[in-house]
């Protein structure tokens, strides 16, 4: 019999899911039933907490086992303008502390905030480029850290912008259907281990 698999998600209200109205529709589940796929029994932990930067991570970390942990986080970062250093450091401190307890660590970096549709257009070059070099701290300091950032189309934020069904009815957090968009986007790096048992 195959032994309980832990999957453990921590962020915040993206990874929550702030915007969902069933616990179904939000990333861990649908993350979850990704793993499920694979025949193992889950065991999800969502830790995750709307309003959560950076410097909250720590607190969230299970002190149990974990043998999968998925981080979103960056946008609390942004807004309240975290200089990338300093959220870089933080966030690779919890990868760290994730891959020596033993789990592969993802980490969905900060999105761009520009999609969102309150930033004024005389903002939104200066809002893009702000949130690609916060990912780009953050994705230094994931790999350095052990941990795997998720390979994630630039495109798929194209279809935020262009789509406002994405979007819940605050016009800033996903709704179920731009949840369902970011897990098929965030899948393959949750499923790349399982790919290889397979071949």
């Amino acid at each position: 019999m195959m032994s309980t698999f832990h999957f453990a998600v921590l962020g915040d209200s993206l990874a929550a899911g702030v915007g969902c109205s069933h616990p179904s529709q939000t990333l861990g589940h649908r993350l979850a039933a990704v793993v499920r796929g694979t025949g193992r029994q889950v065991a999800l932990s969502v830790r995750a907490v709307s309003g959560a930067r950076s410097a909250d991570l720590a607190a969230q970390v299970p002190t149990g086992p974990v043998d999968l942990a998925l981080i979103v986080v960056g946008a609390n970062d942004l807004t309240s303008f975290t200089p990338p250093q300093v959220g870089a450091r933080l966030l690779g401190q919890v990868v760290a502390s994730l891959v020596n307890k033993g789990a592969r660590v993802v980490v969905a970096t900060a999105p761009d905030l520009s999609i969102v549709s309150g930033v004024p257009p005389a903002y939104r070059d200066f809002v893009r480029q702000a949130s690609a070099l916060y990912a780009q701290a953050q994705a230094d300091a994931v790999r350095a850290a052990g941990g795997i950032v998720a390979d994630i189309d630039p495109a798929m934020f194209d279809r935020f912008r262009a789509d406002p069904s994405l979007f819940s009815a605050d016009r800033f957090h996903p709704s179920p259907a731009g949840y369902a968009l970011i897990a098929e986007a965030l899948a393959p790096s949750i499923d790349a281990p399982f790919r290889t048992e397979r071949l």
